[in-house]
């Protein structure tokens, strides 16, 4: 076999290409017309594409995907991460075309893509579970006393469900009978299966994941944990090995866990088996993820061994030949995103005018300079993944790389990324699921532009005009003797405005601080003699300065006042509407889910905006929206 077909994109789709490679096999990219001119597509060997810039066109057809392995004489299919990657039917028709499928079979991805299926299997399997009810009867009478067993709080969860959608916490038993008909309605809505389980509500848990490997011959073998613990909305954002403050007898016992839970699930290829841990430290079966993770980065840090490599020569038939190497020192990967902190993590699209990644360390990305970010996909940037003798080591090698990294044309979650990393509990390793959310204020920068990038961006904004003419007067400004050129520069930040004074010709001061272009870099500058980088996209100005990056604007605002409209509930981002879980004339409280919007494969929940009642749905499943177009009309009110 010497053809591979990488079945996704980006980042993860140049990660398996680099591996391929070096493995000499052949490699094949598939593209949408979003990604044409894609890093993963120049890279690879030869690049198909497979349909327009929606996912459901593109990257989730089978049959297009299929068509492109035919037409290149693909041998192997690796789904990457996300799309396709644990479809039942991708991998069987994988199989059925004669081509092998880089992971497990389809009846096993169909196991474990049930929550209630894969808790099943751990039962029998003797790996500890959470309390819980998964059974047929679904009856509201089932679930209270199924509840009242188990003891408040619980969690419902659909069956079908994902990234958190429908979860619903029930603190007490009048609650319940509402959480449910709420939780039928959102499963229903986003999944077509309205099915649901319940389960003991673990409080402020660790998330802790281990790492697994297994072959074609029984062969199974943990690598290792991770601590997945930092997260915002069930999505992951800084992972980290070993994980903090467990004793050698709880990582055996993970470890065992999680291969007895392969074992029994007759699992094939790299996976991970995923916990949750209690404040006593007791540890509970989750799930199985049955892919290459986003953070199996972190794994090879620490052990050396090529995760994507295992994948390709299990799926051949080999036999593992991992050896005896132990996990050495601490790893941690942050995941760069293009979204906005400041602004509830809503993603941010447009053109990377630059891009700089931090040397010394390992960074892989789907991106680079001149590309472009839009809606259509997740909006993960790229990985930054540092290595340390130890834990403090790992942590001030990753902020002192993502204070490094340069990222100017979108915005970005790296300036709250270098708060996380500070956070005396993040440094203390006490961090649990529910500590993003609670310390979310404190994480999330707020605040005026610094001087020093209004200075940055005035000098550049001057530095665009022209610098020969006959009158002195106006080339860069009026000139002064002694001084040579001075100017004003009035940049917008928001609602404030700032009128900033330039004098000289290159480099410039700007109150009393030189300020000029850097050496040989295109969009270099400095400041006081420190680093930073300008770059221009009309009257948009960006400045990465100290980890962060601004975007000021040199035109005017818009004079007319745009007044919130409380009959309205607007979609605040382009996207897919993936669910509607109301229905016209139903009453709502402040906060109740309304709408559910796909960005950038990133779920946007839309709420009632506060007591009241959604007097007409105007969306529906499927349907493509722009930022600002109305989903719902709505009247506030008890």
């Amino acid at each position: 076999m010497t053809t591979l077909l990488i079945a996704n994109r980006a980042e993860i789709a140049r990660r398996v290409i680099r591996t391929a490679r070096r493995m000499g096999l052949t490699t094949v990219a598939v593209f949408s017309d979003a990604d044409a001119s894609a890093p993963h597509v120049r890279e690879a060997d030869r690049a198909v594409r497979i349909g327009p810039a929606p996912a459901a066109e593109s990257y989730l057809s089978i049959e297009r995907i299929l068509a492109a392995a035919r037409e290149t004489g693909a041998d192997l299919v690796h789904p990457g991460y996300g799309f396709l990657a644990e479809e039942p039917a991708f991998a069987r028709a994988v199989t059925e075309a004669g081509l092998v499928f880089v992971g497990p079979p389809a009846d096993v991805l169909a196991t474990l893509g049930s929550k209630a299926e894969a808790k099943a299997v751990a039962r029998r399997a003797g790996v500890t579970v959470l309390p819980g009810y998964a059974e047929e009867d679904q009856r509201d009478a089932a679930f209270a006393e199924a509840a009242k067993r188990i003891g408040y709080p619980v969690l419902l969860k659909p069956t079908a469900g994902g990234g958190g959608i429908g979860m619903q916490v029930v603190e007490q038993a009048p609650q319940l009978r509402d959480a449910l008909a709420r939780a039928r309605r959102m499963a229903l809505a986003a999944f077509g299966d309205e099915r649901l389980m319940l389960e003991k509500l673990v409080e402020s848990p660790r998330h802790i994941e281990v790492q697994v490997v297994a072959d074609q011959h029984e062969r199974v073998r943990a690598l290792g944990e991770r601590d997945c613990s930092a997260q915002r909305r069930h999505q992951k954002i800084v992972e980290e090995g070993p994980a903090a403050g467990l004793t050698r007898w709880q990582r055996d016992k993970l470890a065992e866990a999680a291969t007895t839970m392969a074992r029994a699930a007759r699992y094939v290829g790299a996976g991970t088996v995923e916990f949750v841990v209690d404040q006593r430290g007791d540890a509970y079966f989750l799930e199985v993820n049955a892919r290459l993770q986003v953070e199996h980065t972190v794994t090879e840090e620490l052990t050396g061994f090529d995760l994507v490599e295992q994948q390709l020569r299990v799926a051949q038939g080999e036999r593992l030949a991992l050896g005896k190497a132990q996990p050495q020192g601490h790893a941690i990967e942050a995941r760069v995103y293009a979204e906005d902190p400041a602004s509830g993590f809503l993603p941010s699209t447009g053109k990377l005018l630059h891009v700089r990644w931090p040397e010394g360390v390992r960074v892989d990305a789907g991106y680079e300079e001149g590309s472009v970010v839009s809606d259509h996909y997740d909006p993960l940037l790229a990985k930054v993944i540092a290595r340390g003798e130890d834990r403090s080591h790992a942590l001030d090698a990753l902020a002192e790389a993502l204070a490094r990294t340069e990222i100017l044309g979108v915005r970005t979650n790296i300036p709250f990324l270098l708060r996380y990393l500070s956070h005396s509990e993040v440094r203390a390793g006490r961090v649990t699921t529910t500590f993003v959310e609670r310390e979310l204020p404190s994480l999330v920068p707020h605040g005026e532009t610094p001087d020093e990038v209004q200075a940055l961006a005035a000098a550049a904004v001057l530095d665009e005009r022209p610098r020969t003419s006959r009158d002195p007067w106006s080339a860069l400004g009026a000139w002064r003797p002694g001084i040579g050129h001075s100017g004003t520069v009035v940049l917008r930040d928001g609602e404030r405005e700032s009128a900033v004074t330039v004098e000289g010709d290159g480099p410039y001061v700007v109150a009393g601080s030189q300020v000029q272009r850097g050496g040989g870099e295109t969009h270099g500058w400095s400041i006081a003699g420190a680093p930073a980088a300008v770059a221009r996209d009309g009257p948009s100005v960006w400045v990465a300065w100290r980890g962060s990056s601004y975007e000021l604007r040199t035109d005017p605002p818009e004079r007319s006042i745009e007044q919130l409209v409380a009959s309205e509930i607007e979609a605040p981002m382009p996207g897919v509407v993936l669910a509607v879980t109301v229905a016209s004339g139903q009453p709502v409280r402040r906060g109740d889910l309304v709408v559910v919007i796909e960005a950038m494969k990133m779920e946007l929940r839309v709420e009632a905006p506060s007591d009241g009642t959604v007097t007409h749905v105007l969306c529906a499943p499927g349907d493509r929206v722009g930022r600002g177009q109305r989903l719902a009309d709505f009247a506030p009110g008890a």
